[in-house]
This record gives structure tokens, C-alpha cells and sequence, in this order.
């Protein structure tokens, strides 16, 4: 009997336990993207989605490895950004798993290994039902790739644009992730957090983070008088 696939290759790659599909608020223009991504013709389609560094690609690139781990499918979720803790061969052989995540594609531009290697097992996938989803910070033809042939690919894509979340979407979604911890966060704390902290949605999770620590310590609900004293606001 052939070994099963196994759900993730081991990388030193960790990922967020928070992003999930669960805590991912998805806004009318992404809606179509997310109904995409988990159709069954998703199978072995190439999707590019590109936006801010806000928009959410990173949590939702994880968000489908952790869906597809949960279901016993083989995942890889490659941050370009650490490509320096591991070399373009990791990239070989991963057309046998169900889902390949690669991040921050514009980190590999113009590294003529990283380049050719992708451009390598593009191919390879495109011979299998594996579904590869690349998230970059720009369209693909904005993206000067130095091999052409990999450029050709990457604009053969389904590419689509992930929108950021706008201020009452970003109150909503602190508020999901919050009742997923197991806090109660009213619209009046909510709003106080969003106008007097970092408005990224990085920044706001990491505010959420120290709230938490800090209401579990106290033994207190999540009051704006808490959020100032925990805050230094």
C-alpha cells in the first residue's frame, strides 16, 4: 500500500492558529473569490490574488492549508518572505499534495533559482489536480519576473484582487475574532479600540492579543476602562 500524503511538509513554517476560514469576515467584493476557492472545480486551477498588505491575503492563504489539513488533504504554505530558511527544491514533488500556498511572490522576483524552480513545478502541477493560489502585492503583470515563461504563466492565472476591509468591516471582523476567544466585545469597545489603535488589521489583532492576556489576568470583562489601562490609552 502506497504512504498516505502527508498534510503538511515540515518547514519551520508555522501557521497562525488564528487564521482560519472561521475568523476571515468576507466582504461582498471578496465573496465571489471565496466561493471560488472552495468550489470543487478549484481542483488543480491556478489562482493569483493580489492586494494591500492589509487585505487579508496572508490569513487566507493559511486559512486554506489549515481547511485542507482538517480535511486530511495534503497542504504547503510557502511565505516567500522567509525564503532564505529554506531553498527553491522545497518546491519539488509538492504537485502531489492537494494545495500549494505560495506568499509574497514578489520576494522571489528576479532570484533566477526561486524563479525557475516555480516556473518548474507550474508545470507539474498543471499535469495534476493540484490547486496552486499565489498571493503577491501587485497584478501579475506588474510583477517584472526576469524569466518570461514564468511571467506567461502567471498572467494565465484566475486572478483576482482581495479589497481590504473598510472601518465598520474592520469593527465587525475584531468583533468575530473576539467571540471566537470567548469575549464579549460591545460596539461601544470595538469602537473605542479602532480610533485610538493601529487600524491595520495586524494591528488590531495584536491589541486583541494583549486584551485577552489582560482580561483573563483580571478576571474583567472587556470595558473601554480596561482597554485604557491595558493600552496606556
Amino acid at each position: 500500500m502506497s504512504n498516505p500524503i502527508p498534510t503538511q511538509l515540515t518547514l519551520g513554517v508555522t501557521l497562525n492558529d488564528d487564521a482560519t476560514l472561521e475568523n476571515f469576515l468576507v466582504n461582498e467584493q471578496n465573496q465571489q473569490l471565496l466561493n471560488n476557492l472552495q468550489s470543487p472545480d478549484a481542483d488543480g486551477q491556478v489562482f493569483y490574488l493580489w492586494g494591500k498588505s492589509s487585505a487579508g491575503i496572508t490569513h487566507l492563504l493559511q486559512a486554506m492549508c489549515h481547511q485542507a489539513t482538517a480535511q486530511k488533504r495534503g497542504a504547503i504554505y510557502l511565505p516567500m518572505l522567509q525564503k532564505a530558511e529554506f531553498s527553491p527544491e522545497i518546491l519539488t514533488g509538492t504537485n502531489s499534495l492537494s494545495l500549494v500556498s505560495i506568499d509574497n511572490l514578489e520576494a522571489l522576483v528576479g532570484d533566477p533559482d526561486w524563479e525557475a524552480a516555480l516556473f518548474t513545478e507550474f508545470n507539474a502541477i498543471s499535469q495534476r489536480d493540484t490547486t496552486l493560489i499565489i498571493g503577491a502585492d501587485a497584478p501579475p503583470q506588474n510583477i517584472s519576473v526576469s524569466l518570461a515563461d514564468l511571467g506567461s504563466r502567471l498572467n494565465s492565472a484566475l486572478v483576482y484582487q482581495l479589497k481590504p476591509l473598510v472601518e465598520s468591516e474592520k469593527i465587525k471582523a475584531l468583533q468575530l475574532r473576539a467571540a471566537k476567544r470567548g469575549m464579549q466585545l460591545s460596539d461601544a469597545v470595538a469602537g473605542f479600540i479602532y480610533q485610538r489603535g493601529e487600524r491595520s488589521m495586524a494591528g488590531l489583532m495584536d491589541v486583541l492579543q494583549r486584551l485577552d492576556d489582560s482580561s483573563l489576568t483580571h478576571k474583567r470583562p472587556l470595558t473601554i476602562p480596561l482597554v485604557k489601562a491595558t493600552m496606556d490609552w
